[in-house]
């Protein structure tokens, strides 16, 4: 029977380069091995609590050096780690306590109160990251190494943004995490242990936990985290401690462009990775423009670990497009309107998304129907449409979800974003679908506009009718100071359908 924890991760470096640095945050610099004797520390102290192999403990932090220390030490002592978002309500983080079957909350000092408000609410046991778990592992007995899983055991769950209903718990086993982290490391690009990534992804998210986090360490290379995202702030601390790899969203892009024009000095990047989000190519042209740096962008959900494709060295890369599949994994694409079984299409058809490989995930936590309709005849279905062309490069279209029907057409919100990002006076834009009594729905564009730019709305839907088909142009513009964002950095569409439906 095989055995697979990914707490090997942090310990095989910790055997193979000790003295190495592992992590930086602010002024703090942790070898291999002195996380990893940190987190054995924690894991003893969680032992003691009562933690026992595949019990959930949750985990409410920031970037800071604790994620990752309390992160293995879970994973160490056997335990599933539950991520818990930090921009949600204590009636949304009651949801994920109970709904994950967590019997332990650890939490940063940070966000202790919203945390404790929703533990209380449970009865479910919190320790305080730093001082109070601190002490705890002080006096407890460290674990002499961790405890192994079998492969196919759940190491994390990710609760599912809930774009439809309630979050869910998407169930990700040691091996789909050790995989993706290993895979990402090594075959999609060449990732280096004297590589310096920065971590400024959020690590409760599955991008920032799997890529930023566990793929660098899985190459050996070194982590520094930046606990708030901040786009100057960024730019220096890469330059201070000489980053050469850089993992973000698009709007992460977006800002770092904007304030490479008023940086003393710019990072040497060697590797910029995006995902979470499509990119508009105009954001792409204008990053590399300023950074003279490539970036590669990827695709995949928490579902599928989270990375399911990338643009990839070996293939080349294409903007505009997702790249292809990581090595081990297959994403074609499928008829979107059969439900029971997957049809597959030929090259330069649009259908829905489909991966199957060592990615994809068990199945949602305690909900056999949600899993029985995502997971059909070995691959997991997407909810996104896209394109693979005849060179093997995959594309993605939409959301099947934020498609807009307008007279009976179908408009695609990402084409529409893609022209708008070339507008002089647009900053950034989301295109939304609004309910419309001659059309069903009306195209709309909420706009963020450019500083110092001051765009008005008829002259935009004018120029966007020079550049998109009659249905298709945003007959409705509005201008916004800022896009609500999620946790993972994401544009939420359904806030913006709310605010101006009303």
């Amino acid at each position: 029977m095989a055995t697979l924890s990914v707490a090997a991760i942090l310990a095989e470096n910790a055997r193979r380069r000790p003295h190495k640095t592992a992590l930086v945050e602010g002024g703090l610099r942790l070898s291999f091995g002195e996380v990893w004797q940190r987190s054995l520390a924690r894991a003893g102290a969680l032992a003691g609590l009562g933690v026992r192999p595949g019990d959930r403990v949750a985990l409410m932090a920031p970037n800071t050096a604790e994620f990752p220390v309390a992160y293995y030490a879970i994973t160490a002592a056997g335990g599933v780690v539950v991520p818990v978002h930090l921009l949600l309500s204590p009636r949304e983080v009651t949801h994920v306590l109970k709904d994950s079957g967590a019997g332990l909350l650890l939490v940063h000092p940070a966000q202790a109160e919203t945390g404790r408000a929703a533990a209380d609410a449970l009865g479910i046991r919190v320790v305080v990251l730093g001082e109070e778990l601190d002490r705890l592992a002080d006096a407890a007995v460290p674990l002499s190494s961790y405890l192994t899983r079998e492969a196919d055991d759940p190491a994390v769950i990710f609760y599912t943004s809930g774009t439809t209903g309630e979050p869910k718990g998407a169930v990700l086993s040691h091996f789909n995490i050790v995989m993706n982290a290993t895979v990402n490391a090594f075959d999609a690009n060449d990732i280096r242990p004297d590589d310096i990534a920065l971590g400024a992804l959020p690590l409760f998210h599955a991008f920032g936990q799997t890529v930023s986090l566990n793929s660098t360490w899985r190459a050996g290379a070194t982590l520094v985290l930046l606990p708030r995202f901040d786009a100057a702030r960024a730019i220096e601390l890469m330059v201070q401690e000489g980053v050469n790899t850089l993992h973000g969203v698009p709007t992460m892009f977006v800002a770092l462009a904007a304030a490479a024009e008023h940086a003393a000095a710019l990072p040497d990047l060697r590797v910029c990775v995006s995902g979470g989000a499509s990119l508009p190519v105009a954001v792409l042209e204008r990053f590399e423009a300023a950074f003279g740096a490539k970036i590669y962008e990827g695709y995949g959900l928490s579902e599928t670990s989270p990375t399911a494709t990338v643009n990839q060295p070996v293939f080349g890369t294409r903007a505009g497009t997702i790249g292809h599949p990581l090595w081990g994994i297959d994403v074609e694409i499928a008829r979107a309107d059969t439900e029971g079984s997957v049809e597959l299409l030929p090259a330069g058809e649009l259908g829905e998304v489909v991966v199957r490989g060592h990615n994809v995930f068990s199945g949602y936590l305690g909900r056999p129907e949600a899993t029985a309709e995502a997971l059909v005849d070995g691959w997991f279905r997407t909810g996104d449409l896209g394109v693979k062309d005849e060179d093997g490069f995959l594309s993605i279209v939409d959301r099947k979800k934020d498609i807009i029907i307008r007279g009976g057409y179908n408009v695609y919100p990402r084409e529409i974003e893609e022209i708008l990002m070339r507008h002089p006076g647009v900053a950034q834009v989301a295109v939304i679908g609004l309910p419309d009594d001659l059309h069903g729905e009306e195209v709309c564009a909420v706009v963020v506009p450019e500083p110092g730019s001051g765009p008005d709305a008829a002259g935009i839907t004018e120029w966007s009718k020079e550049h998109l088909g009659k249905y298709k142009y945003p007959r409705r513009v509005e201008f916004t100071d800022a896009l609500p964002l999620g946790p993972s950095m994401k544009v939420l569409k359904r806030e913006l359908r709310a605010r101006y439906t009303a």
